[in-house]
């Protein structure tokens, strides 16, 4: 069974309220995205800062809880999470907190604000321990994540929803390595550019089950505008540039041979295109497709995070 949907009644501890809030399953992907980039600083011999690097994960992890929060304020205004009924909880249709009252519309939004002062207080203190031009990387991240889904600009509704996932959890590995390397890389852009990707279809492979709500909002993203017949290769077009960009990186010689195995999680990928092609019209038996493609996201980071600092390790 799915789990149940969040109530007022169910969580009476506001601490736990405002934490459940975030939905903290889903922030595992920043996570590795920043385990990424300390990766590609420690392959470049670059000594690591313990302190700087757990502020780095901390407050990427507290940036993505913040635009998680904005979202669910933004769709709670334009309409969409309201009126969904194919949704697939806990995976698509936001946290249904404000919908089912355990949070008012003002508090989401009053939150979401809190959290990312806080990750601008965090990230001026990390500028004063690295270097300056770390305000804007962080600034575009933050930008990026606002404007996904604020209007004016709602970048999703217009069809640019699959590059701010790509650039956001880019950065964020782009950020935790320049923290530690003080100064810009292209290396940690190379080597999250195919984890970027598989993320960026965790987004895209969601979009199915709320298409039909996202559409009469006005969320014309790239599944409302193709259908579900052919939105469905956009999501093998997404994953196959994932896995060809990570090989393409080894084959380069930027990441090292033993970041091929990054690439075992296709075989998820593929499972995940399998069960999308057979049940995208039918939103209640998409669940197994998404949580395939949030494992093949993370494992894929994972194991290339391990295989590039393990590399290092064995000289």
């Amino acid at each position: 069974m799915p789990p149940a949907e969040p109530t007022l009644a169910a969580l009476p501890n506001p601490l736990l309220r405002y934490f459940l809030a975030t939905r903290p399953p889903f922030l595992s992907v920043t996570l590795v995205a920043a385990l990424l980039g300390l990766a590609t600083a420690y392959q470049s011999a670059v000594p690591i800062h313990a302190a700087a690097a757990l502020v780095t994960i901390a407050f990427a992890l507290v940036a993505h809880a913040g635009i998680n929060v904005l979202n669910d304020y933004y769709d709670a205004r334009n309409g969409t999470d309201a009126i969904n009924t194919e949704r697939v909880y806990p995976f698509t249709g936001g946290s249904r907190f404000i919908q089912n009252g355990v949070l008012s519309m003002q508090e989401t939004a009053m939150f979401g604000v809190v959290l990312l002062g806080l990750v601008v207080l965090a990230g001026l203190w990390l500028t004063a321990v690295s270097a300056p031009g770390l305000v804007y990387i962080g600034a575009a991240g933050l930008f990026v994540g606002w404007a996904y889904s604020a209007p004016p600009l709602k970048l999703n509704s217009r069809g640019f929803g699959e590059f701010c996932v790509w650039a956001g959890f880019a950065l964020i590995a782009v950020g935790a390595d320049f923290v530690q390397r003080g100064a810009l890389s292209m290396l940690p852009l190379l080597a999250a550019t195919g984890y970027a990707l598989l993320v960026t279809n965790i987004l895209y492979i969601n979009q199915f089950p709320d298409r039909k709500a996202d559409e009469t909002a006005g969320k014309h993203h790239w599944v409302v505008r193709l259908g579900v017949q052919r939105a469905r290769w956009g999501y093998v077009v997404i994953a196959v540039a994932a896995y060809a960009f990570a090989l393409y990186a080894v084959l380069i010689g930027t990441l090292p041979w033993l970041a091929l195995v990054s690439l075992l999680p296709a075989a998820m990928s593929a499972r995940a295109v399998r069960e999308l092609f057979r049940h995208a019209g039918t939103p209640a038996r998409l669940a197994p497709a998404i949580q395939l493609t949030i494992g093949a996201a993370t494992l894929h980071g994972l194991l290339l995070a391990a295989t590039i600092v393990t590399a290092r390790l064995l000289g």
